[in-house]
């Protein structure tokens, strides 16, 4: 494995035998990591959010159910 860094990104190079599932996995977690540092959301506050969106899903599955 190889890590460059220029003016403008980072490059990574693997084997071309590494797991592309869980290379993916990975670089979903980097982007995550990236987007959430610029979040103020307490965990609480997540975790409310969460829980109204499950809410709110179960509640519109459960009309498509019945119907």
């Amino acid at each position: 494995m190889i890590i460059e860094r220029t003016k403008k990104e980072v490059i990574i190079k693997l084997p071309s035998t590494t797991n592309i599932d869980t290379l993916q996995d990975v670089m979903d977690w980097i982007e995550f990591k990236e987007l959430s540092k610029k979040a103020k959301a307490t965990q609480k506050q997540v975790d409310n959010l969460v829980k109204k969106i499950k809410k709110g899903r179960w509640s519109k599955t459960k009309d498509l159910l019945s119907k």
